[in-house]
């Protein structure tokens, strides 16, 4: 096959595929993020549009009982260096705040015990890591949803930012961000969440891959568009941005 062949090869590829994500997506307001035109994305396509189609929004991953707790290791970063960051651990985090800033009517700062003066929610679900283990743990915060209308989220929202202290960026969906399981965990297992999990906050997105739920959150950013976030981010590092289970 020479190299024409396999451009065309491509091309009908990528157009075939964006088609069957149009199919898949027939009650949707959103096309896919423009991060699917990568050939190699397409599975991630499929899995995005197959999700979004045949499982409900609101689709609860199981929560466990206290017995099934198990333990858990802590992978990646477990201790910023950013200066900042190691300013409010210094001093407790209590001048730790979280900006919630870009398409919100009301952007502001909250603090911990802002965070806190919202209902809490517990759940105990089993983190999936992408290196192939599991763990089981329980999580206190607050609803990411709840946080979002307290900014009042515009109409224009289509994607949630998260940018933390240990350099890292992602983002998720509105489906995933108003998720009754998607929070902001300051709690793990009946304490504080320690800082090896992320303190003093950590995102916690219970329907995808362990490599969602970010550790040490530093901002919040409500966007209308989608944002690779370059080096800082997964598509770049090798990584998916869906990763649904």
């Amino acid at each position: 096959m020479n190299s024409k062949q396999l451009i065309k090869r491509r091309e009908l590829l990528i157009t075939g595929f964006a088609s069957l994500s149009a199919l898949l997506l027939p009650g949707c307001k959103h096309e896919l993020p423009p991060t699917y035109g990568n050939i190699l994305r397409m599975g991630d396509a499929f899995t995005y549009g197959a999700q979004r189609t045949l499982l409900s929004g609101k689709a609860l991953s199981k929560e466990y009982s206290y017995g099934d707790i198990s333990s858990f290791p802590a992978t990646g970063t477990t201790n910023p260096s950013e200066e900042n960051y190691v300013r409010l651990r210094a001093g407790a985090f209590a001048d730790w705040l979280l900006p919630v800033e870009g398409h919100v009517a009301r952007p502001g700062s909250y603090s911990l015990a802002d965070l806190q003066r919202f209902p809490m929610r517990k759940q105990i679900t089993k983190h999936t890591c992408e290196e192939g283990w599991t763990a089981i743990a329980e999580w206190t915060g607050v609803q990411l949803s709840r946080v979002l209308e307290s900014a009042g989220m515009l109409p224009s929202a289509r994607f949630i930012n998260f940018y933390t202290y240990d350099g890292w960026a992602d983002s998720i969906d509105m489906l995933d961000a108003l998720h009754p399981q998607a929070s902001l965990a300051y709690g793990m297992n009946g304490r504080n969440l320690p800082i090896a999990h992320g303190a003093p906050v950590r995102l916690r997105v219970e329907n995808q891959l362990g490599y969602k739920s970010l550790k040490f959150v530093q901002r919040i950013v409500v966007s209308d568009k989608f944002d690779d976030f370059g080096e800082a981010g997964n598509l770049k590092n090798g990584w998916a941005w869906y990763v649904g289970i």
